[in-house]
């Protein structure tokens, strides 16, 4: 679903992502780890069209992505912090940013996908300005699962997360997974990216400088070899 081929990026000297190549297919979970300017973000912005790159090409279902020329239904982005409407509720929310989507949802339809995230059902009339990080992350899948999106791009889904809104989010996460969804997601949570990931990333100064699967690898061994690393 997903493949960079020697994808570089540049600003003025200084070298954003170097030479990356990766593919994500199909149900596969990718998670990218790396400190601040390790490229996981310009990564993830490069795929959703926000940056052009310098060189190289990233692919989408086999379309290189180019500005504006990618349907908004193939693809779903939840940031660090889902930036949704305060005043609203939780299904006049979904219901939003569904229709921007070009989809149109009944009420039960939308109520049936906020419990599918695991939105308790008394959140879903309250307005979004007394949710918690858990519970906009929430809506933010929702709308994801509303478009039906093949692919969803995460950054920093974790953070500031408590363990049971993270225990939640990996859940998700690997549900969505078995529904064939692939997922890009940049984290710094590296107890996450072993339990949530099936492919982990780590990356530096721009460049992927190692790839593993998770099957067999504990957290603490991820941990040696990416202090190793960085």
């Amino acid at each position: 679903m997903l493949e960079a081929i020697q994808l570089s990026k540049k600003y003025g000297d200084r070298n954003a992502l170097i030479d990356l190549n990766l593919t994500v297919a199909p149900g596969e979970i990718y998670c990218l780890l790396g400190q601040n300017g390790a490229g996981k973000t310009t990564t993830i912005n490069l795929f959703l069209g926000l940056i052009q790159p310098t060189s190289g090409q990233a692919l989408i279902d086999g379309q290189e992505v180019k500005r504006g020329a990618l349907t908004n239904q193939m693809i779903a982005y939840i940031p660090e912090i889902v930036q949704l409407y305060g005043n609203m509720d939780g299904i006049e929310n979904l219901d939003f940013f569904s229709r921007l989507a070009g989809f149109r949802h009944t009420k039960e339809k939308l109520r049936s996908l906020l419990l599918k995230t695991g939105l308790a059902e008394t959140a879903h009339t309250q307005r979004l300005s007394s949710y918690s990080k858990g519970m906009r992350q929430k809506v933010g899948i929702a709308i994801a699962l509303s478009k039906n999106a093949k692919i969803i791009f995460m950054d920093e889904p974790t953070s500031g997360l408590d363990p049971k809104a993270s225990d939640e989010f990996t859940h998700i996460c690997q549900e969505l997974s078995k529904e064939g969804k692939s997922i890009l997601m940049a984290t710094h949570d590296i107890f996450n990216a072993v339990n949530v990931g099936s492919t982990i990333g780590i990356m530096k100064e721009g460049k992927l400088i190692h790839r593993t699967s998770t099957e067999g690898i504990s957290a603490d061994e991820l941990q040696r070899l990416y202090l190793k690393t960085i």
